[in-house]
């Protein structure tokens, strides 16, 4: 235990030994300056330092001796030495080497939130903020493991209690003190740590494709009148609702620039042309960015910038300028396009102003996500560009805002870093950094299930932060409103089913009712013995079955674009249902599977509908949810050495693989993703 005085150590120790059935080492120095006041009513002085160190040694090695698995010691050297530096300014060198030598397990740092309460010893009532700072300083500079406990006596006791248990998980499978530390910063339980490094070891199943879904056989199509049908309901149903745009918008855009990055780094400048370059690394997506050079929405900022920073850029030739107005579009020095994240970078050019993904977000929003004259729009941020978010939407809001007749309101969460994983090396052993410390990365957007739960609202729409549109946001809104009159009105039949076996006699007619519409219109197989049930157990069945969020998914036909579709697929219990599937998942090595894969018709263009709470209006849990066994385990480099990470199960594919799914055609006019900057090329980011 170790923090100023009155901050509960004593206290702390005491519990813990009685609760492990184990001894604590008392503070020796109480006792002695106790009876040195008590004999003379003299205090500490600078000679009594070294008797006290001695003195805390020694008790603490005899007891030691009787301890069972634990010792826990009320104080340390590393306290008498800081109390005699506050006191008399100074540290005698034996005692400063003693105390940063001395070695234990972990450092519990006692705040100063409990109240001070005086006796003979102590007399430092002020500034305990300032002592509490002094003696964390210590910790860090002596490279000591501490974890900081606050609270009442009962919350620091229960806190601690969890925390040792915790440690010794860890230290059992050869992690260190500071690793625990670090995990436990990091908000990392050590349960994840186990079970990603079992996962590493073991790998992943693969998704089991059944078939792939198509028209009629688990995607529903739909004619105009049937969107406009949809749309209309939704709009009657919308004020009794709260709706929320959710936008998945971390990370940078380094992907977006990858081709031009490549460039930068492999195109020798003064011994090859461009198109010669063009030409080696057969690089059609280079010649596509040059030849439509003045037609992105950046071009002419770009362009001034390097007329102002270099007096002969007019006299240079082709080659020249092109490398130079990609290398400050990259550069950080400049623009620093591929550092910062899409939502910021300007992707449409209007008459007036060029437009950000934020801005048309923004824009979409007020179209089909609004009621009672409110929209309410979330972004997921990296927390470092949060700023730049905001900056957009002060200059903007108020401008859509007063166009629309709508109130916006926006707000950011980040990724919890609790959800990061471990990563490891080659021989699946964590991989440290060169300080020592271990390397965790985001855990992917599969980590967002976490920020979509926190959310308040009772239908939440998803896009991806690319996937904004120039023109025909009138059109993009009759789609985006038709699927969420068709989540309201399967939530309105479900609803009411659920109501009817709680509160009504439910008769054989009544399940049967209910299993037909599971089949027919949730897409949903029914155990092949359910016939067999008793009554009470297929009303508890169909329960669980209907008792679920419920997703509704846009998708467009294929036309080549990388990422997930959508199959029938079979879990480990040989159930079969809807999924979005990516090609990672699948084990392309087996025939059978990769001829599944390769019959896909329709693509994923991330454009979901949710409702996220149940027929008593209470959310659910969606951690509930999951399918742990479909992460996904990358390759990467660090350092120059290969690394393995985990990303978990994704957001619309294994975090959400156990909602109730429907699949809907939507027109290709609905998915205009930004994957590459050549995208911005395309009609539907041009002015019309």
């Amino acid at each position: 235990m170790f923090g100023p005085e009155s901050t509960g150590k004593t206290t702390l120790a005491k519990q813990l030994a009685d609760h492990f059935e184990t001894v604590w080492t008392p503070e020796f120095a109480r006792e002695y300056l106790q009876q040195k006041w008590d004999s003379s009513q003299e205090i500490c002085e600078p000679a009594d330092l070294i008797p006290i160190a001695i003195g805390q040694i020694k008790l603490e090695n005899e007891l030691l001796h009787r301890a069972n698995k634990y010792l826990f010691c009320d104080t340390n050297l590393l306290v008498t030495k800081v109390f005699s530096e506050m006191y008399y300014d100074f540290c005698d060198p034996i005692l400063d080497k003693a105390a940063s030598k001395h070695k234990y397990d972990l450092f519990f740092l006692t705040d100063v939130d409990v109240p001070w309460t005086k006796d003979d010893l102590r007399d430092k009532p002020s500034d305990r903020q300032a002592t509490f700072t002094t003696f964390k300083e210590a910790l860090i500079a002596h490279q000591k493991p501490f974890i900081v406990i606050s609270g009442n006596a009962e919350e620091r006791f229960n806190k601690a209690v969890k925390i040792i248990a915790d440690l010794e998980k860890l230290k059992k499978i050869g992690f260190s003190s500071h690793d625990f530390v670090q995990m436990h910063d990091h908000g990392i339980q050590p349960e994840a740590v186990l079970k990603h490094l079992t996962i590493f070891k073991k790998g992943l199943p693969k998704a089991i494709l059944d078939r792939a879904a198509n028209i009629e056989d688990g995607i529903v199509k739909l004619s105009a009148a049937n969107f406009k049908e949809f749309e209309s309901l939704f709009d009657a149903k919308k004020d009794n609702l709260k709706l929320k745009k959710f936008v998945p918008a971390s990370g940078a855009a380094t992907r977006m620039f990858k081709f031009l990055l490549e460039f930068l780094n492999d195109f020798k400048v003064n011994e090859e042309t461009i198109n010669a370059y063009i030409n080696r690394k057969k690089d059609s997506s280079m010649a596509v960015f040059l030849a439509g050079l003045e037609k992105f929405p950046f071009y002419e900022e770009v362009e001034e910038s390097l007329h102002k920073n270099y007096s002969n850029y007019k006299q240079w030739n082709k080659d020249l300028k092109d490398y130079y107005f990609i290398k400050t579009l990259l550069s950080s020095k400049a623009f620093n396009f591929a550092g910062k994240p899409k939502g910021v970078l300007p992707f449409h050019q209007y008459e007036t102003h060029i437009a950000t993904p934020v801005e048309e977000h923004l824009n979409e929003c007020v179209f089909y996500s609004s009621s009672n004259s409110q929209a309410f729009l979330h972004f997921t941020v990296s927390e470092e560009h949060q700023r730049s978010f905001e900056e957009i939407i002060e200059n903007v809001k108020s401008k859509v805002e007063e166009a629309s007749g709508i109130n916006i309101h926006v707000n950011f969460t980040y990724q919890n870093k609790a959800t990061d994983t471990i990563a490891v090396d080659s021989n699946n052993l964590p991989f440290r950094e060169p300080s020592g410390k271990l390397t965790f990365r985001p855990g992917g957007h599969g980590a967002l299930i976490d920020n979509l739960n926190n959310l308040e609202a009772d239908i939440v729409f998803i896009k991806n932060i690319d996937n904004v549109i120039q023109n025909h946001i009138e059109e993009i809104a009759l789609y985006k409103k038709a699927l969420a009159g068709i989540l309201v009105k399967l939530q309105e039949t479900i609803f009411d089913y659920l109501h009817k076996m709680e509160s009504e006699v439910i008769t054989e007619d009544d399940i049967q009712e209910i299993v037909i519409f599971i089949k027919s219109k949730l897409n949903n197989g029914i155990v092949a013995d359910f016939d067999k049930y008793t009554l009470a157990n297929k009303i508890l069945y169909v329960k669980e079955v209907l008792n679920r969020p419920i997703r509704v998914c846009g998708m467009v036909k294929n036309e080549g674009e990388p990422g997930g579709g959508p199959f029938w697929a079979r879990d480990s219990k040989g159930r079969v249902s809807l999924q979005i599937v990516e090609s990672s998942q699948v084990d392309t090595n087996n025939p059978e599977q990769l001829a599944i894969l390769k019959t896909a018709t329709h693509f994923n263009p991330v454009d979901l509908i949710c409702g996220i709470k149940n027929y008593k209006g209470e959310k659910f849990d969606l951690m509930q949810f999951i399918d742990h066994n479909s992460g996904f385990i990358v390759e990467k480099t660090k350092h120059g050495r290969d690394i393995k990470a985990y990303e978990l199960p994704g957001l619309w594919n294994g975090a959400m693989a156990n909602w109730i799914t429907i699949f809907v055609e939507v027109p290709l006019i609905t998915f205009n993703p930004v994957k590459t900057v050549n995208d911005l090329l395309k009609p539907a980011h041009q002015p019309q």
